[in-house]
This record gives structure tokens, C-alpha cells and sequence, in this order.
């Protein structure tokens, strides 16, 4: 058996566009990557034998020789049980109780470990990227939705009934719009990319100008990128940065319902959202929450932005992946 230093896994970020796998050393030096297209359309059996595929063409690539790979972590969107490896339901993915682990091992011979993607990401950022050191964490991935993840005491956080973390689906405003769970005034309803463009589409639609209007008409409004909204907001469009503004308040208040809850040394903002719009927004965020916190709570934590960008699910997953796999030795 090879030396633990010479032991490494994969990691694989499956998301509903893309699959992305890599070869990660104990340090967390990702030795190769691939990517491939997720044909959700053809159904998951097809998924599962591209994730495979992928895996093991990381591996090639990656001349590592086949016996010092010791696991795979895989990071899915939607929620899991760690335990059995099932994906009880991935919208994106169109799967309900899918049972990834059994798949993969059975293709791939090899230890596997299944994580909702968001917990692998704040485990990502809190193993190698910017909560290195820190035992209290949660992390926040504003994208098309909002997703989040614990860290208590140096581990992921599960909760009960493995739910833990849909900090997206707290509820900021009773009387706020409906979000796509059902419920109104969740997070995500009010300040997701997809909250903006919303608000951005219906001020459009009364007659208010944006630099937005000349690149995308109403009727297509939604299909506009994070890139696309921050241009525009660093540019100063005044709907732009008044719309993200009204939804960086609104994070503000949910990180400071979970700082006066949790009390965590450190929040990582993460996702597209904050990779597009950068330390401004970082700020007003830290600026909202500040507002609504007791000193005493707030005093010393420490709200960053992730560091990690796309690799940050595919290294927490092979994190979670080797942890469990030494575990077992």
C-alpha cells in the first residue's frame, strides 16, 4: 500500500451544466481536471457514466498511478444523505433518490462519498481557501439561488435530519415575493441573481431606463448573467446599483440573523453573484449586517469572500472524501 503521502482522491463538482473532476493531493494541489457536459435531458444512468468517465480520465491524466487513488468525493446540488449516498432530490438534475454511492462504486471500484454541493464549497473554502484556520464558519453561495453551509467546531454541520444549512430559505420578509419553495419572503427571493433580475425586469417594465435595457429586452430579462448585472453596477447605472443594493441589505440581515444565532468566527460570501460584483459588495453586505447584530456578536468576525471560485466544490468534496476514507484505515 502506498505511503499516505502518496495517497490521493478525486473531486467532483456535478453541476446542472457541467462536470467538473480533479486530482487533489493532500495539499490540496489539484494535479489534473476535466470537464464535461451534464446531459440531464438523457437522464441520470447517462450522468453517472459521464461523472465516471470523467473521473477516470482525470485520473490518466494525471499519470497517477491507479492504486494511490484512495476515494472520490462528488458534490451534487440538492440534498443528500451522506450515509447511504443517496440524492434525494436535484431539481437541476431532474433526479429524485438517486443512489449515486452504489453507481459510482460499482463503476469505479473505488470508495465513494456524495455531499451537497454547497457543504462541499464551504468545506472547500475552510480546508484550503479563505476560513483556513478557523473553527466557526458558515458560508453563503449567492447564484441563481442562495445556498449555505455550517462548519461547528472544525466539521460540517448536518443537522438532524442532514438539512442543515438552507440558509437561503430564511425568512427575511413575511410579506416579501414568493420564492420557487413555496414560501414568500425567503433569502433567496430577495437577494439571488435571479431576485435582481427580477426587480430589475418589473422597474423595466414601469418605465424606468438602465443601461441593461440596450444589451437585453424585457422579455428576455432573465436570462442576464451576474457579469452582465455587475458591469453595469460598478459602471453606476442608478437602477442597477439601487436594485443591488436593496438585495445586498437583504443578505446583510440574513448573516445577521445567523452572526446573532451561531455567533461564527467567520462568514465566506461565495457563488457567482459575489464573484462578479467583488469587495464592494462584500462590503455592503458586512455594512447591513453590522447594523443588525449586537456589538458583542459582531465584534471580531470577519465577513470575506471565498477564495476558491469554481474549485471550491470539487476540493471540499475530495476533502470530505479522504477524511472518511482514513477514517476507515
Amino acid at each position: 500500500m502506498a505511503r499516505k503521502s502518496e495517497d490521493y482522491v478525486v473531486g467532483v463538482d456535478l453541476g446542472g451544466t457541467k462536470i467538473l473532476a480533479g486530482i487533489v493531493a493532500r495539499d490540496g494541489k489539484i494535479l489534473a481536471r476535466v470537464k464535461a457536459k451534464t446531459e440531464v435531458e438523457a437522464g441520470y444512468r447517462r450522468i453517472i457514466s459521464t461523472l465516471a468517465a470523467s473521473v477516470n480520465r482525470a485520473v490518466t491524466e494525471s499519470k497517477i498511478p491507479r492504486a494511490h487513488i484512495r476515494a472520490v468525493g462528488v458534490g451534487v446540488p440538492g440534498p443528500v444523505d451522506p450515509e447511504t449516498g443517496v440524492v434525494k432530490v436535484a431539481p437541476n438534475l431532474r433526479w429524485k433518490n438517486v443512489p449515486v454511492k452504489k453507481l459510482l462504486e460499482k463503476s469505479l471500484a473505488l470508495p465513494v462519498l456524495v455531499e451537497n454541493d454547497v457543504n462541499a464549497g464551504t468545506v472547500g473554502e475552510h480546508r484550503f481557501g479563505a476560513g483556513v484556520g478557523v473553527k466557526n464558519l458558515v458560508g453563503i453561495f449567492v447564484g441563481t439561488g442562495i445556498g449555505g453551509g455550517l462548519i461547528i467546531n472544525g466539521s460540517l454541520y448536518h443537522g438532524f435530519s442532514k438539512a442543515a444549512g438552507e440558509v437561503g430559505h430564511m425568512i427575511i420578509d413575511v410579506n416579501g415575493p414568493r420564492c420557487g419553495c413555496g414560501n414568500k419572503g425567503c433569502l433567496e427571493a430577495l437577494a439571488s441573481r435571479s431576485a435582481i433580475v427580477r426587480k430589475l425586469a418589473a422597474a423595466v417594465r414601469k418605465g424606468s431606463k438602465t443601461a441593461l435595457t440596450a444589451i437585453v429586452s424585457d422579455k428576455n430579462m432573465r436570462q442576464v448573467g451576474s457579469s452582465v448585472i455587475a458591469d453595469a453596477f460598478l459602471g453606476g447605472d442608478k437602477l442597477t446599483v439601487k436594485v443591488v443594493k436593496r438585495a445586498a441589505r437583504y443578505c446583510g440581515i440574513g448573516v445577521a440573523s445567523i452572526l446573532n444565532l451561531l455567533n461564527p468566527e467567520m462568514v465566506v460570501l461565495g457563488g457567482g453573484v459575489v464573484q462578479a460584483f467583488g469587495s464592494e459588495y462584500v462590503r455592503l453586505v458586512a455594512n447591513a449586517a453590522r447594523k443588525r447584530t449586537f456589538d458583542v456578536t459582531f465584534r471580531g468576525v470577519r465577513i470575506v469572500p471565498a477564495l476558491l471560485g469554481d474549485d471550491a466544490v470539487l476540493l471540499g468534496a475530495a476533502s470530505l472524501a479522504r477524511e472518511k476514507y482514513e477514517r476507515r484505515e
